[in-house]
């Protein structure tokens, strides 16, 4: 007797919103805990995260004080839609962005993680956030699967 087919027929039963959900938050906290990094308090930068911007990271086309408050906020901010499932997709679609800055100009041998986290945020990108979100709650987003 073969348990294989049993298993996978048990598992394809997964709700797509549950697994959408376990990836949102999953990448969310990533991006939000590398935030929480670079602030004290709410939201007051530190100096170090200017340095940061300034040496370690080097953005070519943003002035290093521009790209500190953009990338922090940004850290914060999408993460946060994306728990809520709130203009999900959008969300995403910054988070890729911003995957992809850093894997660009900042750590380009770090490719392995930044294929990981492109792996988690296209499935929200393509599918959206499913029905555990704001945006079904609200019918933002009516392509969306269940």
């Amino acid at each position: 007797m073969n348990p294989y087919p049993a298993v996978t027929g048990l598992l394809s039963r997964i709700p797509q919103s549950l697994w959408l959900l376990v990836c949102r938050l999953g990448i969310g906290a990533i991006f939000f805990l590398s935030g929480r990094t670079k602030v004290d308090g709410l939201l007051t930068l530190k100096d170090s995260t200017f340095s940061l911007f300034e040496y370690e990271y080097a953005l070519p086309l943003l002035p290093p004080d521009i790209a500190a408050y953009a990338g922090t906020y940004a850290e914060h901010g999408l993460p946060l839609l994306l728990a809520l499932g709130l203009f999900t997709r959008l969300g995403a679609i910054g988070l890729l962005a911003m995957t992809a800055t850093i894997q660009i100009f900042v750590y380009p041998d770090a490719w392995p993680t930044h294929l990981s986290w492109a792996a988690i945020l296209l499935p929200i990108i393509a599918r959206g956030p499913g029905t555990i979100s704001l945006d079904h709650l609200l019918g933002l987003d009516r392509a969306q699967a269940a």
